[in-house]
């Protein structure tokens, strides 16, 4: 198979990363209409084949990841990426416009199996009949991803084959879905220095959870692994953690920015995180932007919503100062879980502002 024809056996359009049968299916194929400006599911497979003939000249690609398996006790991630979609289009009805002026080609979603997560943890027995049953009669099957990480990752390596200076986004997905895209950008770049600035709760920094290798909690170390360490890794917002900023920084070599002292001091906090990422000597870094990092008065439709954290405002200044500064390479937005709402408004409040991020992000990249 071309590169292109392997893309359009592993994903599937816009919106369509959910497996429905019935329940919400209406829903899922009125939104991919909208995405595509089409009136019928045959004119979006269409659409949907067309960019990806586009990627070649993009200047940026996005991806859905709706996959909520490496998150912890409370899932809903898996419906981030259509809610967060869909509210782009209601803030902006020429939202498929602007990313044709942007040069930016939606390539849709990868497709989930829910109960799969990476590939390395499934048998030759589950590998075998899942390649049955998602690739029925596809030539050369054997040898094709099946669990959400896995295909991901697939993805973007044949997305960067076809063009290297693409500038990819994500929508998720539980941070799980941040990982797939760090090796294959990491071979894109050619040995250039690069960074990741991580907006978050939470550290993700164990090297295994439970004997799970890629999940929720660990997807940070391996991108450390990759980045080579030397405080490449930025992190901003952590609050929630059972051990010291010093045990972090000193045994992973990350540099962290706790919530509790941008809070302190927010202007000169913003200054001393694009000092500390200027000084690392990257070229460009990924925004991987975790909605919990967030404080939770503003963003608590999540599977952990803590309090006492980032402002948006300070978010969003943070993100227009790395694509200015430094210079952005991509970025993500994950864990939002719109079924999680705690109060009438979560919900609404918590997408409303994902949508926000993601736009901050794709302007900050691409301009």
């Amino acid at each position: 198979m071309t590169p292109i024809d392997e893309l359009a056996t592993i994903l599937k359009p816009a919106g369509a990363g959910l497996y429905l049968v019935s329940t919400g299916k209406a829903e899922q194929q009125a939104l991919q209409r909208s995405l595509y400006r089409v009136s019928t599911d045959t004119e979006v497979s269409h659409a949907f084949r067309k960019n990806l003939e586009k990627v070649a000249s993009a200047r940026g690609v996005m991806m859905g990841i709706p996959s909520d398996v490496g998150a912890g006790f409370q899932r809903g991630a898996n419906l981030g990426p259509q809610a967060i979609r869909s509210r782009l289009l209601e803030d902006e009805a020429g939202w498929p416009d602007r990313l044709d002026a942007l040069g930016l080609v939606d390539v849709g979603d990868v497709f989930v199996v829910p109960q799969l997560l990476h590939d390395d943890m499934l048998s030759v027995e589950q590998l075998e009949t899942s390649r049955a049953a998602l690739y029925p009669g596809v030539p050369g099957a054997a040898t094709l991803p099946v669990s959400p990480l896995s295909i991901a990752e697939r993805a973007w390596e044949l997305l960067f084959r076809l063009n290297p200076s693409l500038k990819p986004f994500t929508l998720g997905g539980d941070h799980s879905t941040a990982w797939p895209v760090v090796r294959p950008l990491h071979h894109a770049r050619g040995g250039a220095p690069w960074g990741i600035v991580q907006s978050d709760a939470h550290t993700d920094l164990l090297q295994h959870r439970l004997g799970v290798k890629y999940c929720f909690a660990t997807w940070s170390w391996h991108a450390n692994e990759v980045l080579g360490r030397q405080g490449r890794l930025t992190q901003v917002g952590i609050r929630a953690t059972a051990r010291t900023q010093e045990h972090w920084e000193t045994s992973t070599g990350v540099r962290q920015f706790w919530a509790k002292d941008v809070l302190d001091n927010p202007d000169r906090a913003l200054d001393d995180v694009l000092a500390h990422v200027r000084s690392t000597g990257v070229k460009g870094v990924l925004f991987s932007n975790d909605i919990d990092g967030t404080d939770a008065r503003w963003a608590d439709a999540t599977g952990t919503p803590e309090p006492d954290g980032l402002e948006p405002d300070w978010v969003s200044a943070l993100i227009r100062r790395l694509g200015a500064e430094v210079g952005l390479l991509g970025g993500d937005v994950m864990e939002v879980a719109p079924s999680l709402t705690r109060t009438p408004e979560s919900a609404r409040r918590t997408v409303g502002l994902a949508a926000r991020y993601f736009r901050e992000t794709v302007a900050a990249a691409l301009g």
